[in-house]
């Protein structure tokens, strides 16, 4: 099913990319957009039927996004895949209680020079 709507997605997507690269440019940025009278579709025709189909496109595309994103969400965790390690059969390892602390062992005692050093 995702893969479905996914596919309309992307027809979605390029279709929409086209109708809008059709349309006439308002400022002239990149020097196209229709000249004259020799469009294959003039005036104000060709302005209602791009800007239409452009709605059309948009709006589908709309829907299709949420649906991808609601089938994304609702999506179960595979059961059977090469990654997740095997479900163990036997019972877990009891837990061991903390050890009680050690008492500190007494600070060594410096060692005594027997005889005194000499000046």
């Amino acid at each position: 099913m995702t893969t479905v709507v996914l596919v309309i997605h992307l027809m979605l997507a390029a279709a929409l990319i086209g109708v809008i690269l059709l349309q006439k440019s308002e400022g002239g940025a990149l020097g196209m957009g229709g000249g004259g009278m020799s469009g294959f579709m003039t005036g104000r025709s060709t302005a209602n039927l791009l800007t239409r189909t452009t709605a059309i496109l948009a709006a589908a595309f709309f829907l299709t996004s949420l649906t991808l994103a609601y089938l994304a969400g609702n999506r179960q965790p595979a059961t059977d895949t090469l990654l997740a390690p095997p479900p163990s059969q036997s019972a877990p390892a009891p837990v061991a209680p903390p050890a009680s602390p050690a008492q500190p062992a007494a600070p060594a005692q410096p060692s005594v020079p027997s005889a005194p050093l000499a000046k």
